[in-house]
Parts: structure tokens; C-alpha cells; sequence
């Protein structure tokens, strides 16, 4: 018997379209820009990183606040991430007060403090000024601003709650300048950007997802497996978009088959983990299978190491146990012909594994 209780749907059909004010098949610069108030109960952040020359990695996220205390006012903030080829890593974060903080609703353009996140769905230009860290980033997009259908998840039977996902740049051009301890290395690289928002806790909506994104010779692929809470019957989303070159090839996630193998329980968060996931499309022209094979861990930890006070207290009392992995390690794409493998393609990629809820059983 199905626990569903709760309906939870991607929109997709003429009504989220309009009732959005979306365009099937076509993204417009505004879509990048604030699309939420920032009040109490809403979220989002403008994300990016970046595989650089050298074999160094980047991410750049600029928030509107925390995303598992999103009944919070307005409370911007940026984090940097560099893991560098030496073995480093490099992490700031850069907190201010609403005063400080500026979004527009045209296009894409966040400043908060000092730090500037800036695009027009092409060219981005991201400044970062915290603590001994200067940066001045430019990603330039090699394939055409993408979302599954409207980008909007709907939760409830009156689809009254939502999390939304743009990804503006799916695969870019980067050339970024570095300032560390007086220190100043330019890189090149690929980069991707996306922008992410709603209005209730990703956590009430949401048990786990895993997300990925690579660049695989010629190929672009973003893929994720989204699993929806308990209330909403643990329905599954997959996700998937394929380029090759500038033309997105495939994007429909009805012909995804997800799977996650070689499972680990990950012993400082308690979370199941997967070595390897794979993502195999399937319709009756194209058939890709793309493998993710964890090498390392970039990033492991507890939400609720985040909070502080009376916040950390009911969550501990509560049971919360919401955990963040980011992994790195080997991708494959393959590409079939009837049953035969007709090419195979490798590289390294980044990807994650967001585990809000309790663990499945």
C-alpha cells in the first residue's frame, strides 16, 4: 500500500506555466534574478564552481540566508571553497546584515558586502573580497541555460509549498584570478552555475537527493535523484539533461533509470552512501548510461553543527540528523547502439549527496 498522503509533481503542464509566467523551452535573464522576498520561510542562493587548470576545485555559493533555518530573516552570506592541488583547502565565509545586501529581480546581480555575483545567462562575473582571499571570476556559458520543465517541484494537493532549480550555465568557460596571502595565480578551467530558491524547509519537503553535474569530452550531463519525504509518499524525481557540444541532446527525466550501488554507511553522519550511481537514459533514438564512481570525499558534515542556541537545542531534541557529503572521482559516459557500446568516455567530476530526512528503510 502506497504511504502517499501528499502530492509532490514537477510542473509541467500550461497552468504552472502560466501561473509562473514560464516559457516552455526558454529561460529569460529575470529568471536568474530574486524571486523571493527574503521573508521568513523562503531561501535561495546563487551557486558556482569550477574544475580549474592546475587540477584545483572551486565553489562559490551567495545565500539569503541559511537554508536549513529558513524561518530567518534576511541574513546574507558567501562561502568560498578552494581545494588546491597542493592539497589545501581554503575556506571562508563572509556574513553581513540585510543593509548589506542587494538583489535584483531583472537579471542576476547579488551583492552582498563587498562580494558581487553578477550575469545575463551568458557572461557571469563573480567578485569576492573576504578576509586575506581577493578573486575576480569569469564563467562564460558553452551550453544554453536549461531547467526541467517550469524548474518548480510542487508539495501539498493545493501545490501551496515548492523548491525551485535554474540552471543558468550548465557548462561554462572559466578564467579566474586568486589572491591568497598576498599571493596572485591565475587559472583557467570549466565552471557551472545554478540558482536555487523556495519557501518552505528543503528538509519538510525533501529525505535525500544526490546531484552531479560533469563535463565528459564533447558531452555536458547534469543529473540528480531527488526523493521527497515521507508525507509525500517518498516519490522519486530524476533528472537529467545531456549536451553535446552547444545543443542539448536529451532532457527528459520519464526515460531516466537511477541507480545507486556499492552502499557504505558513511560513520561520521550515520548516512548510507553510495560508490557508485548511474544514471542510464533511454528513448527510442539515444541510449547513454553515465556512471559516477566516488574516489574521496571533498566535504562531510552535520547540519546541526551549523546551528546555534535554542535553534541547535530543538533540533537536537527533535531528532534532526540532515547531513551534507560533496564527493569527487571518476564519470563515464557510454553510448549505446541497439545493445552494443559504440563509445565510452572518461573524466573527473564533483558531486553530492544531500540527506535531510531520516534514513530509508
Amino acid at each position: 500500500m502506497s504511504m502517499k498522503t501528499l502530492n509532490a509533481v514537477l510542473g509541467s503542464t500550461p497552468e504552472h506555466y502560466n501561473k509562473l509566467g514560464l516559457k516552455k523551452g526558454q529561460i529569460e535573464k529575470w529568471e536568474d534574478g530574486m524571486r523571493t522576498d527574503g521573508s521568513e520561510g523562503t531561501y535561495e542562493w546563487w551557486y558556482f564552481d569550477a574544475h580549474l587548470n592546475d587540477g584545483s576545485k572551486l565553489v562559490i555559493v551567495f545565500f539569503t540566508k541559511p537554508y536549513i533555518e529558513s524561518n530567518k530573516p534576511l541574513t546574507p552570506f558567501v562561502t568560498f571553497n578552494l581545494d588546491l592541488s597542493d592539497g589545501r583547502t581554503i575556506k571562508k565565509i563572509y556574513q553581513t546584515s540585510e543593509q548589506d545586501f542587494f538583489a535584483s529581480k531583472d537579471q542576476c546581480e547579488v551583492r552582498i558586502g563587498p562580494n558581487i555575483f553578477k550575469g545575463d545567462l551568458n557572461t557571469y562575473q563573480i567578485h569576492i573580497e573576504i578576509d586575506d582571499v581577493l578573486a575576480d571570476i569569469t564563467i562564460k556559458g558553452a551550453v544554453p541555460s536549461w531547467r526541467p520543465e517550469t524548474g518548480h517541484w510542487f508539495y501539498g494537493n493545493g501545490e501551496e509549498k515548492y523548491f525551485a532549480w535554474l540552471p543558468s550555465v550548465p557548462y561554462g568557460i572559466v578564467e579566474a584570478d586568486i589572491k591568497i596571502d598576498n599571493h596572485i595565480q591565475h587559472y583557467t578551467g570549466t565552471g557551472y552555475h545554478d540558482h536555487n530558491w523556495g519557501n518552505t524547509p528543503m528538509m519538510e519537503l525533501m529525505n535525500n537527493w544526490y546531484w552531479a553535474r560533469a563535463q565528459i569530452g564533447d558531452y555536458t550531463v547534469i543529473a540528480s535523484f531527488i526523493t521527497a519525504e515521507q508525507k509525500y509518499g517518498y516519490e522519486t524525481f530524476p533528472i537529467f539533461m545531456l549536451a553535446k557540444e552547444n545543443e542539448i541532446i536529451v532532457d527528459n527525466e520519464r526515460n531516466v533509470r537511477f541507480m545507486a550501488c556499492n552502499k557504505y554507511v558513511d560513520s561520521f553522519t550515520g548516512k548510507p552512501v553510495a560508490n557508485t550511481t548511474v544514471y542510464d537514459y533511454k528513448d527510442d533514438i539515444h541510449h547513454y548510461t553515465i556512471t559516477f564512481q566516488r574516489e574521496k570525499n571533498l566535504v562531510v558534515h552535520k547540519f546541526i553543527d551549523e546551528l546555534t542556541g535554542k535553534i541547535k537545542e530543538s533540533a537536537i531534541q527533535s531528532g534532526f540528523d540532515g547531513a551534507y557529503l560533496r564527493f569527487t572521482g571518476d564519470v563515464q559516459l557510454e553510448r549505446f547502439e541497439g545493445d552494443e557500446v559504440v563509445e565510452t568516455l572518461n573524466d573527473k567530476a564533483i558531486w553530492d549527496l544531500m540527506y535531510f530526512g531520516k534514513v530509508l528503510q
